[in-house]
């Protein structure tokens, strides 16, 4: 493989194994090491509200580790003697490990000073500075705080989400790291001073000057990639235009970042100088609509020639696979999409609809998701997959289901 020039094939393995698809361990339970392991890869966990299947942070763990316990998981998210995660607004609100704390001050002393990326929130905090205040001073006598805790939490508005005045308070208060979250109940996020949330030696840890923190936080995206445009690595962690315009050269000048030609990429990519030159990668699992192999969904485009958009949003006459649809990586291509849900009462997981993507082996792929489909049905607690007959894999993967 030569420095400068790429195959498409080549940059889709790089993608895959930086990503932790290189040889997944998927089967038994995954103890924490697993785990960790693959968050350490990823770098982060997205999170959304979205429970029709199961919340997506889970799954980009299980797709690349295979059954685990939720339970494993959330002792670090949230438990006070083993927490391994802050969370914060990274590539969208995230689950962040720890060691990440400090590359993250300058974000909140960005907003502290008014020069963050939501301005809404730090103007109400100028407008509303009394009322802020008395939110802080509620949050240090209290403990964890939900907005409906509040003695005055506004009533819904017309400005971001329809959030009330307590709710922007509380988020200005969290983007400037004067209070993080606790925990979460029923997905409502509790807020707490992070001195009695965060370990001391987190809080305590010098924070990362801006500059820096940028450098490293593209090189942490890179690793994450294996091989990326310069707009996949500022979407990575969201990072600032200026921020990143004033780090990047720094990487490609020391060789952090190798300049590459992709064969069908118009536009320049980076490989990150310690990839290796896979031959091999990939593995057959389901992939959540917030995975980082796909969130970005030009770079799925580019790598896999897979068309993806999440329907959530969509009115249900307009949407074309359905409203929760996860991608199937098949060894090393995305070969179908599946819109899944977990319907509890009745113990199934329920396929509403099958696609295949355009010249694959329909019963092929039908073979190869079925066990994929009974391994995260199984994960879930229900007892069986039902797949229903819309779509065109539909009718082979109700006879691979029949046989798993």
């Amino acid at each position: 493989m030569k420095n400068d020039a790429l195959s498409n094939i080549q940059a889709r393995r790089l993608a895959l194994v930086a990503q932790g698809f290189g040889k997944p361990k998927r089967e038994g339970t995954a103890n924490w090491t697993r785990i960790e392991q693959a968050v350490q890869r990823m770098n982060l966990l997205q999170i959304d509200s979205v429970n029709v299947l199961v919340r997506s942070h889970y799954l980009p763990v299980f797709a690349r580790t295979g059954h685990y316990s939720h339970d494993t998981l959330d002792q670090r998210t949230f438990g006070k003697r083993k927490r391994r995660f802050f969370e914060y607004w990274a590539h969208e609100a995230s689950f962040l490990p720890l060691e990440l704390y400090p590359l993250f001050r300058w974000k909140m002393e960005r907003a502290l000073n008014h020069k963050g990326a939501h301005r809404y929130l730090e103007k109400f905090a100028r407008d509303q500075k009394a009322y802020v205040d008395e939110v802080r001073d509620f949050v240090k006598v209290n403990g964890p705080t939900a907005v409906s805790d509040l003695p005055d939490p506004g009533g819904r508005s017309g400005n971001w989400w329809g959030w009330g005045k307590g709710k922007i308070a509380l988020e200005y208060l969290f983007h400037t790291g004067e209070v993080t979250a606790a925990t979460r109940r029923v997905f409502e996020r509790l807020y707490d001073l992070p001195e009695r949330v965060l370990p001391a030696e987190t809080l305590n840890a010098p924070g990362v000057p801006e500059n820096e923190a940028m450098r490293r936080l593209i090189d942490l995206s890179a690793q994450a990639m294996g091989v990326a445009s310069e707009a996949d690595l500022r979407d990575y962690f969201r990072l600032p235009v200026d921020g990143f315009k004033t780090a990047m050269p720094s990487l490609i000048e020391d060789g952090t970042l190798v300049p590459v030609k992709v064969d069908g990429w118009s536009i320049k990519a980076y490989r990150h100088r310690d990839t290796g030159s896979p031959r091999k990668a990939g593995a057959n699992t389901l992939l959540s609509p917030f995975d980082p192999l796909v969130w970005e969904r030009s770079r799925a485009e580019r790598l896999f020639d897979f068309h993806y958009r999440i329907e959530i949003y969509t009115p249900e006459p307009k949407r074309v696979y359905g409203y929760y649809v996860l991608p199937f990586l098949e060894g090393d291509r995305l070969t179908a999409r599946f819109c899944l849900k977990a319907d509890r009462q009745a113990g199934l997981l329920r396929v509403n609809s099958a696609h295949g993507e355009d010249g694959i082996d329909a019963v092929q792929t039908a073979e190869a998701a079925a066990p994929e489909l009974r391994r995260m049905a199984t994960w879930l607690g229900l007892v069986d997959v039902e797949a229903s007959q819309r779509g065109a894999l539909a009718k082979p993967l109700r006879q691979a289901l029949k046989r798993s």
